[in-house]
């Protein structure tokens, strides 16, 4: 049977050339481009919808406000609408290419025409367009959610939707589609982000106030993102008002926020700078027995821009975050992560657009352990090249291509004695140098009035450097399987072989075709598949749930190969009375191999030899998700449901011995059968508007004891099957009640107080569960850990 990487071959070629014979030999025909902004702000609009009216020709801009749309030579009716704007028509004579750049006003909404869909436009293409899995967000929508201690999160909203998941409180990130947190591709402005939470994953680092608009790619990845299995969250921020001076923030009970935003080079340019910071002890009960400890946070975000002429302008955009996690005496933690994006847009023609990004980005931790008097610190930084470029080739094909390089430094671990005294060794673990690369094209066609498609195809490569000394082993087995005992062990070394600084350790490529087709069934239905397979060559090394952020990052190398991922979707889509309801079922299937997964005991912290730790698996998830949406009315919302499976099995390979589980399939520590999210808003007036949000997740897989037995005076815990066991449901609910005072129409200033409570029934889910041995009694009893409880708060934002 032909790999799915060879079937997609010959046909992708054979439709490239019968494209490029169709841009040839097109009739005569016309283009219309320019780009899309705000009139108050100048901020460019990202979405919007641009077509004639009366045809199926359209286009919607791209994330730089740049549109392009090709058509007969006519006379035609444009028109240019976006979610809470008004919309623009302009009759053209379309008989020479054209220009046009267009301003949108903001509507002035009554009661009636709230609207809480991320673009009431891109959900009526969603019918028509071939993406799957995609969710669409700009800041204002997410502002709506409640905020949990005033502060709203970017984080916490997708969770909401179907097919997105978390493992609760204190743990970091978030799970897609029955996949891991480091299968997500988070980036922030390109640039990638390693760890997203702060405060334990009760904020993520998103500042909302520095943010444009988000998407959620949940397993229909486009080309041209690469690097990551499960899904890309792709976050842009503001570009900062060009028109006028703008301030925006919010002061709560815990943290507070500002950010600033003005034109700059005559209006040529502008930029934001926001920031936040908090300046309290969050739950200082829990603290009042430790001394002088400290639980904060804080972060920065800066964006500029300078329009050179109409066909070129350059960013410059940069994030820094840290969080600090000191109990005196015992640990003192920090942690965070720094970006940076130096970008230019290139306009070469009418139907040509390019993006050129030169990109770094780190993330590092430091623990400090006072007792054992020892400093750790661990970090991976890239630097990242991109180059970009947008085709609109006619009114039926655009073609999107580019390449990128990316250079991985990774510190897996450094131990320093913090004082003289310690009697701790210094110990730096090898560092490890990689290079990653990546080609693509792809295309989105308009086939017939019902059939659309949109198909790509990528090629990864993956070189792992020098600069390190493996360790050889036994029949090249770093794992092998201790018989007598019954257990997996460390193989044995036979001797050592050095690579120099740059030197090729071993060479990975991979074809990743990806492939999506929409048919529509009426105007307002449509049924859609799609067929995506990546690669992912970087892996996170954690056999633990845990609130500390202990993140080391292993590449793919000698002995550990990269995740191979094909997933396939098949979906539903309806809206209905005028898009105030829609409505969404999608099925999917995800195979991956390569999954690597730990042996019993495995010690992955202060390890150069994470190979004798590790044992070679697959994984797969598959599930059906519901979502049912109101988008219009004073009372908007949606309800999201998700029926799924998560596995993963380990055999025991060139190793020998059963494998983990005996080889059998067992959950993934991120497995929900259930989960279920009702999220609501309603607007009582122009001075009050309320929000809800209730949460219910099957519980989190873990591992408990099954029996015990004594041996030579010890107590001996015997444990049940991997994973075979499961914490008690999550579940809560969150309300929240905006008030907006009355304001002069003459006055700038806007303020409103926001009032929230996290968890209102405090419900004490579960982070844990573990078993432990009462002195007194000698009876094993179980210690349930549960992280946060009911969590009121006042906010009060402003915004100038």
């Amino acid at each position: 049977m032909k790999h799915p990487t060879q079937l997609f071959r010959k046909p992708f070629l054979s439709l490239l050339f019968i494209l490029i014979n169709t841009t040839l030999f097109a009739q005569e025909k016309y283009t219309i481009r320019g780009s899309i902004s705000d009139v108050i702000n100048g901020e460019t609009v990202l979405g919007a919808s641009v077509y004639l009216k009366g045809t199926t020709i359209g286009a919607t801009t791209n994330e730089y406000g740049f549109y392009s749309i090709t058509a007969p030579k006519g006379t035609y009716t444009l028109i240019v609408s976006y979610l809470g704007y008004k919309e623009i028509k302009k009759e053209i004579s379309l008989t020479e290419d054209i220009k046009l750049n267009f301003e949108l006003e903001e509507a002035s909404n009554t009661l009636e025409e709230v609207i809480i869909t991320a673009d009431e436009d891109i959900e009526k293409l969603n019918v028509r367009k071939p993406q799957m899995g995609v969710v669409a967000l700009k800041a204002e929508t997410i502002e709506l959610a409640p905020a949990v201690l005033g502060e709203v999160d970017l984080i916490k909203t997708i969770q909401l939707l179907p097919g997105v998941s978390n493992n609760g409180e204190g743990s970091a990130g978030f799970n897609v589609r029955g996949g891991a947190v480091d299968q997500n591709l988070v980036l922030l402005d390109e640039a990638i982000i390693y760890n997203t939470s702060h405060f334990f994953g009760l904020f993520s680092v998103f500042n909302n106030d520095a943010i444009k608009n988000v998407k959620l790619y949940k397993g229909d990845i486009p080309a041209r993102f690469g690097g990551r299995t499960s899904s890309v969250l792709d976050v842009r921020q503001k570009e900062g008002n060009n028109k006028d001076l703008e301030l925006n923030g919010g002061i709560g009970l815990i943290s507070s926020r500002l950010a600033v935003e003005s034109p700059m080079f005559n209006k040529k340019g502008s930029f934001l700078l926001a920031g936040r910071t908090t300046y309290a002890q969050l739950f200082s009960g829990l603290l009042d027995d430790l001394g002088n400890s400290n639980i904060s946070f804080y972060d920065l975000n800066l964006k500029t821009n300078y329009e050179i002429n109409e066909n070129n302008k350059v960013y410059l955009s940069g994030y820094f975050g840290r969080d600090v996690f000191n109990i005196s005496g015992l640990l003192d933690s920090n942690y965070g992560n720094v970006s940076a994006n130096l970008r230019w847009n290139h306009i070469f023609n009418d139907k040509l657009f390019s993006n050129l990004s030169l990109i770094y980005s780190k993330y590092d931790y430091q623990i400090i352990l006072d007792f054992d008097q020892l400093d750790w610190i661990s970090d991976i930084e890239n630097f990242n090249v991109k180059y970009d470029l947008n085709y609109y080739a006619t009114d039926k094909l655009k073609i999107d291509f580019g390449l990128n390089g990316i250079s991985y430094n990774l510190n897996p671990g450094e131990i320093v004695p913090s004082t003289p005294s310690s009697s701790v060794n210094p110990l730096i673990l090898d560092q490890k140098n990689a290079f990653e690369a990546g080609a693509y094209v792809s295309a989105e066609h308009t086939i017939t009035d019902k059939l659309t498609a949109r198909y790509g195809l990528r090629y990864s490569t993956f070189n792992r450097l020098g600069q390190q000394t493996i360790t050889n082993y036994a029949n090249n087995q770093p794992v092998v399987y201790n018989q007598e005992l019954g257990i997996y062990q460390s193989g044995t070394a036979v001797g050592s072989t050095p690579y120099s600084r740059g030197q090729t350790m071993r060479k990975f490529g991979n074809l990743e075709p990806r492939l999506g087709l929409s048919y529509k069934l009426t105007d307002k239905s449509s049924v859609k598949g799609s067929y995506t397979r990546t690669a992912q060559y970087l892996h996170l090394l954690s056999n633990t749930i845990s609130v500390t952020p202990l993140d080391v990052w292993t590449p793919s190398g000698p002995f550990i190969e990269p995740q191979l991922s094909n997933q396939y979707a098949l979906g539903y889509y309806r809206n209905s009375n005028d898009n105030k309801y829609s409505f969404e079922v999608e099925a999917y299937y995800k195979t991956t191999d390569n999954r690597i997964d730990y042996i019993d005991g495995a010690n992955l912290l202060g390890n150069n030899t994470i190979e004798t730790e590790i044992l070679n698996g697959e994984a797969r998830a598959y599930g059906l998700e519901f979502l049912l949406r109101k988008n219009k009315g004073r009372f908007t919302g949606w309800l999201a449901y998700t029926l799924a499976k998560s596995e993963q099995r380990s055999f025991g390979g060139n190793a020998g011995g059963p494998g983990i589980n005996n080889g059998n399939w067992y959950n993934t520590p991120y497995d929900r059968t259930h989960d279920i999210s009702l999220s609501g808003v309603y607007k009582l007036s122009d001075k009050w508007t309320f929000s809800s949000n209730l949460v219910y997740q099957t519980g989190r897989p873990v591992t408990y004891p099954s029996g015990q037995f004594e041996y030579e005076g010890s107590s001996i815990v015997i444990y049940d099957e991997r994973n075979a066991n499961r914490l008690p449901a999550y579940h809560r609910l969150d309300i929240a009640a905006t008030y907006k005072p009355n304001r002069r129409p003459d006055k700038r200033w806007k303020g409103e107080w926001v009032f929230s409570i996290y968890n209102l029934y405090n419900r004490m889910n579960a982070a844990s569960i573990t078993f432990n041995q009462n002195y007194n009694t000698g009876v094993n009893e179980a210690l349930r850990t549960s992280i946060f409880g009911i969590i009121p708060s006042i906010t009060y934002n402003f915004k100038f």
